[in-house]
């Protein structure tokens, strides 16, 4: 099986021409001629007979891109376009961790960001550190949620043709995030999720309790719904696609077809086999081999 290996940059900032892709192509054995999804900004080089390590081409080519902008994904020509997508909310899908949003009207954000700072990295378990941050939250009006959504919440640039290109080519989507129902629910229906998953915080008379029904949306609970969607809808590994940038995404990440830690915290990037640190979220579609002219705004 040959193997594609896709240069992406921002849109924003392009730093792709044919000096650069001559470059990789010398680098990659038995490679075509390259083929531009984007002019500037994302092109396809197919190559190899399938016996290359994905890895070790991978970091070939980000060793030689130097200090340009340019991210890389390597992997098999076959089943790119994926059927099944679920990705994290928190800065994934959006620019902002709500858990820390919230906790600016308590007057504790730095207090609470530094705690999911040190979650999504990894340093320490997401279920008691998520006990912690919401029990902070005590007293705080539900309408606050609401403020935070209108007024901080920001989605990332590329999310809604991500997903509006994949469900117009058949595939399911799904927003899963260790973050609250309060928040899945409006920014999934704005980015266009068919489905969302998240924590529910405990309301009473309006007004958060501290608490966080149990139990909670962490990683384990992320892949096992990986497992779950796919099941369902009768469908191989390769055919999944998850983001996310979270040690709580780590499972779900690894157990994909095409894992991708989208800005991710350094270990999270580290253990992820496609890694994206330049581009936004449309290069998960150029990742798959879509063409600028085949989003779907």
């Amino acid at each position: 099986m040959s193997l594609v290996a896709t240069l992406i940059c921002n849109p924003n900032n392009p730093a792709l021409d044919s000096t650069v892709l001559d470059g990789a192509r010398a680098l990659l054995p038995l490679s075509q001629p390259p083929q531009w999804l984007c002019d500037e900004v994302a092109a396809d080089i197919r190559f190899g007979d399938g016996r290359e390590d994905v890895a070790a081409m991978a970091d070939r080519l980000r060793e030689a891109r130097a200090d340009l902008p340019i991210d890389i994904v390597v992997q098999p020509q076959a089943v790119r376009r994926k059927r099944l997508f679920l990705a994290d909310m928190d800065s994934t899908m959006i620019g902002q961790e709500c858990v820390d949003e919230l906790a600016d009207f308590v007057g504790k954000k730095a207090h609470v960001a530094a705690i999911t700072e040190r979650a999504m990295r990894g340093e320490i378990a997401f279920e008691p550190a998520l006990r912690e941050r919401v029990a902070l939250l005590r007293g705080l009006s539900v309408d606050v949620v609401d403020r935070v959504i209108a007024e901080r919440i920001r989605l990332t640039p590329g999310g809604r043709e991500l997903v509006a290109t994949m469900r117009a080519h058949g595939a399911y989507t799904c927003l899963i995030s260790g973050g609250f129902t309060l928040f899945t629910q409006p920014i999934a229906a704005r980015i266009g999720f068919q489905e969302n998953r998240g924590n529910e915080l405990v309301v009473r008379d309006g007004k958060l309790t501290g608490e966080v029904s149990e139990p909670i949306l962490g990683r384990d609970a992320k892949l096992a719904t990986l497992l779950e969607l796919r099941e369902s809808f009768d469908l191989d590994n390769i055919d999944t696609l998850v983001a996310g940038d979270g040690a709580n995404d780590l499972g779900m990440i690894g157990e994909a077809g095409l894992g991708v830690a989208y800005h991710a915290k350094p270990a999270v990037a580290a253990a992820a086999a496609v890694r994206i640190d330049h581009g936004d979220l449309t290069a998960l579609l150029y990742a798959q081999g879509f063409a600028r002219e085949e989003f779907v705004a």
